[in-house]
């Protein structure tokens, strides 16, 4: 059974460039530290998010898992300065958590 984790960031479209910047340090951690959550980035290009949205989401086998990993990711200080930078350009955010559908 696969659970997904998505955070979902809607940021100032004139800052695209900077919040994308800072965004590829994040994915620079999940290289870097193995202990870091994996995840996939997207923007929208059509649907219910504008553009200038970014979405970051990852599957893990286990609820259990998946809260550990987004424990691990509010309480690791290693991205926290990186995040307020971020954060700067952040117009809303908010997180989702996606369980099977089992008919």
């Amino acid at each position: 059974m696969s659970y997904k984790l998505r955070f979902v960031q809607k940021f100032e479209l004139g800052r695209s460039p900077e919040f994308l910047a800072i965004e590829k340090q994040f994915a620079l951690f999940e290289e870097q530290y193995p202990e870091f959550p994996k995840g996939k980035r997207y923007l929208p290009l059509t649907g219910m998010h504008p553009s200038n949205t970014l979405i970051w989401e990852s599957d893990f086998d286990s609820l259990d898992e998946l809260h550990k990993a987004h424990q691990f990711l509010m309480e690791d200080n290693r991205h926290e300065e990186l995040f307020r930078k971020q954060a700067e350009y952040m117009l809303d955010a908010y997180t989702e958590i996606y369980r099977p559908y089992d008919s």
